[in-house]
């Protein structure tokens, strides 16, 4: 520990965007930083999802019209929220869990407890990008696009909510030509668009590695293939064992591993259940260039620009984090997004991607301190950890450093 009792030296576990936005900011208030992951830098949900730093779409999951979506859905294979029959009594607890908070209520608390992230997120990515992160962030309007002006009324509502939260979210409506000028992508069977200004997106892939990178340009070790079978408390610090026999000591452990959390987070009295909502992305080209990203909200598809061509990414599939690829998830997301989008070589595609997003049952993340001393938790974002991952980064050695809990992370409390 150093003099004023702040930790001098820790270990984050995990190297995704989240575990490596912690690491870059503890080195910021002085501490040494090793970063642990068992397969590699952005291995896990970091690099293949849609890359938007969206604020205003950073909406907790447990809405109360995706539970009724998700009840409609559930026997549909190709529903973009799929629960595959399964015999996983932990998998049918977590949906009990989160069905009972698909409340306005709750719904409306998850919203208030995320609006500090949400808040400051896009300036955590200024600092950033602005002292050695050599990845771009790019300011766009998302453009969410319906076959028909009544299924635009429920994003309207949701955003009406947001905002009377607390969270200014400036957007604008449109219809028929002015639409299709709005974004060349869209097909004829669009009928109506809400655009959010005042977001943006990045390149995610790029944008982890050159996080890495700058952790390690700052002195920070990263090492991969480190597989953490337990933390131990020794000789007043603690060290963290891998499965090879070796072990790192510290003065303080975070972890960040993202849908496999609560396989440690147990050991230190995490209670609240982590399970992987799997999202799966690809590229393809495009007749035009895309100014911008797009949304479908009907068929809960992100689609985003990346290096010249398309990210198309979507679904919710409810399945093991360490499950192979599902070519019917693929198959489903293009036959609900090809009715809205034109101009696209769907036979093209490559980067053929799966990730398991951590989400909660309550739409709040675990961020914070544990039961166990000297032991930190990051993680739980849902679909929402890439624009969120630098702000709980910031914050969280904030908290490390200090002893002091934010206030922001009253209600992301990892022992709730």
């Amino acid at each position: 520990m150093g003099i004023d009792g702040g930790p001098r030296t820790a270990v984050v576990i995990g190297a995704g965007v989240v575990g490596l936005s912690t690491a870059w900011f503890l080195q910021e208030r002085g501490v040494d930083v090793t970063v642990v992951d068992r397969d590699g830098v952005a291995a896990g949900a970091s690099w293949g999802n849609a890359g938007w730093l969206s604020p205003g779409l950073a909406i907790p999951l447990n809405e109360p019209g995706v539970l009724r979506y998700g009840l409609r859905s559930l026997l549909d294979r190709s529903a973009p929220l799929h629960v595959p029959a399964t015999p996983d009594i932990g998998l049918w607890s977590f949906l009990t869990r989160f069905a009972m908070n698909c409340g306005w209520k709750s719904w409306g608390r998850a919203v208030k407890a995320n609006l500090p992230l949400n808040e400051e997120c896009l300036e955590a990515f200024d600092v950033l990008t602005s002292n050695g992160v050599e990845a771009p962030t790019t300011e766009a309007p998302i453009m969410a696009a319906f076959e028909n002006p009544r299924q635009a009324v429920a994003l309207l509502h949701e955003l009406e909510r947001i905002n009377r939260s607390g969270l200014e979210i400036q957007y604008s409506a449109f219809e028929g030509h002015d639409l299709s000028r709005q974004a060349p992508q869209l097909s004829a069977q669009a009928k109506a668009g809400i655009r959010l200004d005042g977001q943006r997106y990045v390149d995610p892939g790029r944008f982890t590695h050159s996080l890495a990178a700058s952790v390690v340009a700052r002195g920070g070790t990263i090492r991969s293939g480190f597989r953490v079978t337990g933390v131990d408390t020794d000789s007043g610090g603690l060290s963290v064992r891998s499965s090879e026999g070796d072990s790192v000591r510290a003065d303080a452990v975070v972890l960040a591993t993202g849908a496999w959390l609560n396989q440690l987070g147990k050991e230190w009295g995490v209670r609240v259940p982590v399970r992987a909502g799997r999202g799966y992305s690809f590229t393809v080209p495009t007749d035009q260039p895309v100014p911008g990203p797009i949304y479908l909200p009907a068929v809960r598809v992100a689609c985003t620009p990346y290096q010249d061509k398309l990210r198309v990414a979507g679904t919710m599939e409810f399945r093991d984090a360490d499950a192979p690829l599902y070519q019917r998830r693929v198959d489903a997301i293009i036959a609900s997004a090809r009715p809205l989008l034109a101009g696209v070589s769907w036979e093209e595609r490559t980067d053929t991607w799966v990730g398991p997003r951590p989400v909660t049952p309550d739409g709040r993340p675990l961020i914070g301190a544990t039961r166990a001393p000297g032991r930190f938790v990051a993680g739980g974002h849902g679909m929402w950890g890439f624009t969120q991952g630098p702000i709980t980064g910031r914050m969280l050695a904030e908290q490390i450093t200090t002893g002091k809990q934010p206030a922001a992370f009253r209600d992301f409390d990892p022992t709730r």
